[in-house]
C-alpha cells in the first residue's frame, strides 16, 4: 500500500507513485508499514511477525496500543494475531490493537482457485507456458500432450513440497452460495477432487480440511476491545487478471466475504466501495479518506 504499481500491476491503467501509508502519513499519522518474507506465506508465522512489529512500535513511540491497517491476505495474518490463533511457541495477543481496519480481506474464505482452475493452470503452470507465482488445484495437468506432475504448484503438501500454506489457509467453499464456473475444462473434478480428462487433484474440501483458517479465525473472534472495520470494493475488473465473476467481488475476494463479519465481536464499520477492485482499495482517495475517518 505505499508504491501500488511495484507488482507491475495497481488495479488500473495507470498507477500513481504513492499509496495509502504516505496518504495517512500525510494526514498526521505515524505510519510503519511491515512486509513478509513471501507473499504466500504461512498467515500463522506472518501473524507472529505482526505481533513483533507492533512490540517494537510501542517500545520505540511509548504507545500502549497500535491501529493496524491490513489489506488482502495480511488481514488474515493481523487478525490471527488479534485472535491469539498461533502456533504453540508464537506470542500470544498482548491487547495493543486498538482499531483493525480490513481492505479487501478474505474474512469469509475464498474459493478462487478451485472455482476457476483450468485458467489458472495455464498462468502458472511452466510445462503449459504459466509464469504467475501462484497455486494450483491440481497436481497433474497434460501440457502440450504430456501428462506433468507439478507438486510443487499445489495447495495441499504433497511429495515434501508445501510452497504454498498461506493461500490454503484463506479458503472457504462459496459453492453453495455462487456455484462453480462450469464452463471451465474439468470443472467438477477441479473443485470436488478426483481424475478429470486432462487434470488430476484432491478438491477443494481436502485442502480446506489439511489447513484452512477462516473457520479458527471465526471460532476464536477478534476480541471487543478490538474496534474492527471492514473496506470491500466492488468492481470486478482489474486488468490482464481472471477476475471473480460468479458473484460481486473485487476481482478476487467476494464482497459478502470482505464483508464478513462472524466472528468480529464489535463492528466499528462497514463500507462498500463499488467503484473500486482489489489492488485499488490500497491507493485510491475514496479508500484512503474512509481509513483515514476510520483511523479518527
Amino acid at each position: 500500500m505505499g508504491e501500488p504499481g511495484e507488482s507491475g500491476t495497481c488495479g488500473a491503467a495507470t498507477c500513481p507513485s504513492t499509496g495509502l501509508a504516505q496518504y495517512l502519513a500525510g494526514t498526521g499519522h505515524r505510519v510503519f508499514a511491515i512486509g513478509f518474507a513471501h507473499k504466500h506465506g504461512d498467515n500463522l508465522l506472518q501473524a507472529q511477525a505482526v505481533g513483533d512489529a507492533i512490540a517494537l512500535i510501542r517500545a520505540r513511540l511509548g504507545a500502549p496500543q497500535v491501529d493496524v491497517v491490513a489489506w488482502s491476505k495480511g488481514e488474515v495474518a493481523a487478525r490471527a494475531y488479534v485472535s491469539s490463533v498461533r502456533p504453540s511457541w508464537g506470542r500470544a495477543y498482548a491487547g495493543d490493537v486498538r482499531r483493525l481496519v480490513t481492505l479487501g480481506g478474505p474474512n469469509g474464505g475464498l474459493d478462487y482457485v478451485y472455482a476457476h482452475g483450468w485458467s489458472f493452470d495455464l498462468a502458472t503452470w511452466p510445462a503449459c507456458g504459466g509464469t504467475a507465482n501462484a497455486p494450483s488445484p491440481h497436481l497433474y495437468m497434460t501440457c502440450y500432450g504430456t501428462y506433468t506432475a507439478q507438486p510443487c504448484l499445489g495447495v495441499l503438501p504433497t511429495g515434501g513440497y508445501d510452497c504454498y500454506p498461506g493461500q490454503r489457509q484463506l479458503l472457504a467453499r462459496w459453492d453453495g452460495r455462487y456455484g462453480v464456473d462450469g464452463s471451465a475444462q474439468d470443472w467438477w473434478t477441479t473443485y470436488y477432487g478426483g481424475q478429470g480428462f486432462y487434470t488430476s487433484g484432491q478438491g477443494i474440501q481436502a485442502a480446506i480440511d489439511a489447513g484452512s483458517l477462516i473457520a479458527p479465525l471465526q471460532q476464536a473472534g477478534v476480541p471487543a476491545a478490538v474496534r474492527t472495520y471492514l473496506l470491500a470494493g466492488g468492481s470486478a475488473d482489474i486488468p490482464g487478471v481472471l477476475n471473480e465473476n460468479r458473484g460481486p467481488s473485487d476481482g478476487i475476494v467476494f464482497t459478502a466475504s470482505a464483508l464478513d463479519t462472524t466472528g468480529i465481536a464489535t463492528v466499528g464499520g462497514t463500507r462498500l466501495l463499488s467503484g473500486l477492485d482489489h489492488l485499488e482499495l490500497g491507493w485510491a482517495p475514496e479508500a484512503e479518506s474512509q481509513v483515514d475517518a476510520w483511523l479518527g
